[in-house]
């Protein structure tokens, strides 16, 4: 990975790490993970086969500082590895074979996804290690997992556009050229 998209992925991170620690914890000090979209956008846009696992642990260990769980930190470190992992591979097998606009939808409908995906282990492990009630997965995977993945897939349907558009205007994201009609 370049030195400048290093940086970019640092500041996404950093800026997902201040949403993740500004947002008050609201059920058994559980918090909407909103610094998900920047994890999402990184591997989306910065991503490459020798970094994913690197970003997914980055983004792990800053929500686990963050997190206002008890017993959170173990099972963000876990969430983050496996999500990111499970996120890259299914963007490197299918991104390609999108256009801009399809790939913008296939990006947002991942982030949904990949946020129910990450609440889901993390509630697992949240049982498993942190010794949560197992009786209460159902009821904090509708009232937390559920509605952050909705947040997330729309905070990432907003910031998608506007970080490309930088990101091309700046050089540091390189766009395909248009088909042109001979």
């Amino acid at each position: 990975m370049k030195l400048k998209n290093l940086i970019i992925v640092a500041l996404l991170l950093a800026i997902g790490t201040v949403l993740h620690a500004v947002f008050p914890g609201i059920i058994f000090g559980m918090k909407s993970d909103l610094g998900l979209v920047m994890l999402f956008l990184s591997l989306f846009l910065f991503a490459d086969i020798k970094t994913f696992v690197i970003i997914g642990l980055v983004d792990g260990i800053l929500a686990g500082l963050t997190t206002s769980m008890p017993g959170g930190f173990f099972p963000n470190v876990i969430d983050k590895l496996v999500t990111s992992t499970v996120v890259f591979l299914v963007i490197y097998l299918f991104a390609h074979y999108f256009q801009a606009k399809g790939k913008y939808v296939f990006g947002v409908v991942l982030a949904g996804l990949g946020t129910v995906l990450s609440g889901t282990i993390f509630l697992t492990m949240a049982i498993l290690v942190a010794g949560m009630n197992s009786a209460a997965f159902g009821a904090l995977f509708i009232t937390m997992v559920l509605p952050t993945a909705l947040a997330n897939l729309v905070l990432f349907a907003v910031l998608y556009p506007i970080i490309v558009k930088i990101g091309e205007r700046s050089g540091f994201l390189k766009t395909l050229p248009k088909p042109t009609l001979h």
